[in-house]
């Protein structure tokens, strides 16, 4: 099982947390493939870590369905399944449009100044055909949006629900457009203006347009 060694390790994070963190990532990118059997002894190693963090994390994953655990067997990277877009997109973009309309109260100069400055940083991306750097920016982008909103409920719902469209994403090498800047756009205009269905009506098509897009793949 080739496991890197020159990761980047989060500073301040429990070794479970860090464990969890890092084996996610590379079921999400694809350094661990689906299907993929693990082994908790060559992941301690490579992550530097005791055994028991690794078994915790991969106990934790189990619970969001990243990987498959058989008791005395093995422990495998579950597959990617391109259809679960339909039931994971919907309540995303809900929720994605529920932290839009619950940040507008809390917005500052700052926060907007942000949320520009990462949509011309995504622009760059998608205009110099880096897709893996707009693909990371564009969540960037709308995870400003829900940390201003500050609800911690939405926010760890989010937080999974993201990682399993971020997996599809990649590996079925979804390809962000000119449409997605222009919608951010208008996302922050909205914002500015603080108009709730303004808002939450264009985040919502930010999101969903995915699903007709992942459809034409089997075009």
């Amino acid at each position: 099982m080739p496991i890197p060694t020159d990761h980047s390790k989060p500073i301040r994070k429990t070794a479970k947390e860090s464990a969890f963190s890092q084996l996610q990532q590379w079921i999400i990118d694809g350094t661990l493939l689906p299907g993929e059997k693990l082994n908790d002894k060559e992941l301690a190693e490579a992550l530097g870590v005791s055994r028991t963090p690794v078994r915790e994390s991969l106990q934790l994953l189990e619970s969001q369905g990243f990987v498959k655990m058989y008791p005395g067997r093995s422990t495998e990277v579950t597959e990617v399944e391109k259809e679960a877009i339909n039931d994971l997109l919907p309540p995303l973009a809900a929720l994605q449009a529920l932290s839009a309309e619950l940040a507008i109260p809390h917005l500052t100069d700052d926060v907007l100044a942000l949320l520009e400055h990462k949509n011309q940083q995504f622009a760059e991306a998608i205009r110099t055909e880096d897709d893996f750097s707009a693909l990371k920016i564009d969540e960037e982008f709308h995870q400003i949006i829900v940390d201003t909103a500050n609800n911690p409920y939405i926010s760890n719902l989010l937080s999974s629900l993201q990682a399993h469209v971020r997996r599809l994403f990649f590996h079925n090498s979804i390809v962000l457009t000119e449409q997605s800047i222009e919608e951010h756009r208008t996302i922050i205009g909205a914002l500015k203006q603080g108009d709730v269905e303004a808002v939450s009506s264009v985040m919502k098509t930010n999101w969903l347009r995915a699903i007709e897009e992942f459809r034409s793949l089997d075009a």
